[in-house]
């Protein structure tokens, strides 16, 4: 790997910690959000459909505009964003006020995945080897330690307005010292004139698809682990937060170690693997019953799903690149895959919460484990991955 691709690495390495390290910093700050602005339950979930809303809606103009002017400029200035969008987020003048900067924060934080994601795959095609399983586990990374600070300060009291500054700054002085690092504009640039376009081909729907099934499987599960650890088996409020954090080190472990696995055996045989590993494991869990087995449920289930949207992300680059050049750019191509996948990460909780008022939570989760498994039929699509 040449010293230009190295410098790149570094940068894409960066603004996936910082897309992670916003996620995570943000939902450790939802109970003092709730308690500032006095809220209820219902009142906070309809809240947070406003980031949804700004995620659904930044993903085709962020793979559209990463492909018209390159992927580099629209994570610069989609990071300039992310730190406004904290600071605005953090003064908490309203409910109204805290609706609106939800939806920006939710549009600029996609727009940095779709345009960081799409970076990461031109930086994996150039130097020939896997790393989007790796900048993944950045993003794990920056979730994980995002929501260890948020906590921090969260108990010694600092406001929401002071966290918003602080990360501002630092987000502001990072993108502009790595801005040189990345590749050129002109290394994912697409022009495809003003022709129509064939339309978009159904792999990508088909990728995103199961991507979904991961991502869904994925919020499901860190919601639900705790509820189902106090509730269901009697854990204390400490233990009942460890299936989420024993599910992130096993999501961290299993995207470190997934570019090597998808190397040395293949892609497709490893998101197989992933699948049966992580419904065999739940289920199994499930059955058993109890907080250990519950853990080793979670780790095995984090384990199994860690490498499903990154290798889903590197195929669907990569058969733009190769099979659709002129079609679709690559950028556009992550961008649907994406925008299919996060679909999971929505639907996901409430659909388990609205299951599990007609069935036990225990039972519910068994659904997951199915999904897992349909995970193998997936293994065919990340051939080319």
């Amino acid at each position: 790997m040449d010293l230009a691709l190295r410098r790149a690495r570094i940068a894409v390495t960066i603004t996936f910690i910082i897309n992670g390290f916003s996620a995570g910093s943000f939902v450790a700050r939802i109970p003092d959000f709730k308690r500032i602005l006095d809220i209820s339950n219902a009142t906070l979930g309809l809240s947070l459909l406003f980031i949804s809303a700004g995620v659904f809606l930044a993903l085709k103009p962020a793979g559209k505009y990463s492909a018209k002017y390159g992927s580099q400029p629209i994570i610069f200035f989609s990071t300039i964003a992310l730190a406004l969008s904290y600071l605005l987020l953090g003064a908490l003048f309203s409910l109204t006020w805290f609706w609106i900067t939800l939806f920006i924060f939710g549009f600029v934080l996609a727009a940095q995945d779709v345009s960081m994601n799409a970076h990461a795959v031109v930086v994996e095609q150039r130097a020939g080897r896997r790393l989007m399983s790796v900048f993944h586990a950045m993003f794990s990374v920056g979730t994980l330690f995002g929501g260890i600070l948020g906590g921090i300060f969260s108990q010694i009291e600092i406001t929401p307005l002071t966290q918003g500054s602080s990360l501002a700054l630092l987000y502001i002085v990072a993108a502009l010292l790595v801005r040189p690092l990345f590749l050129p504009a002109s290394a994912d640039t697409h022009h495809f004139g003003d022709e129509k376009r064939a339309k978009h081909p159904p792999i990508f729907a088909i990728l995103g698809l199961f991507g979904l099934f991961a991502a869904l499987s994925e919020g499901a599960a860190g919601d639900w682990g705790g509820v189902l650890a106090r509730e269901t088996f009697g854990a204390s409020p400490f233990i009942s937060t460890l299936p989420y954090i024993v599910f992130c080190t096993a999501m961290i472990i299993g995207r470190l170690s997934g570019d090597y696995l998808a190397h040395r055996f293949g892609a497709s045989k490893v998101i197989a693997a992933g699948g049966v590993i992580a419904g065999t494991g739940l289920s199994a869990g499930l059955v058993i019953g109890g907080i250990p087995a519950i853990m080793v449920a979670w780790f095995l289930l984090g384990i199994g799903l860690s490498v499903v949207i990154p290798l889903m992300f590197s195929a669907a680059g990569t058969i733009a690149l190769t099979r659709y050049s002129g079609v679709i750019a690559p950028s556009e191509a992550v961008a649907k895959v994406s925008g299919v996948s996060y679909f999971g990460f929505v639907i996901g909780p409430p659909l388990i919460g609205f299951i599990a008022d007609a069935f036990e939570l225990r039972w519910t989760l068994m659904l997951l484990a199915g999904l897992s498994y349909l995970l193998i039929l997936a293994s065919r699509y990340a051939r080319v991955a």
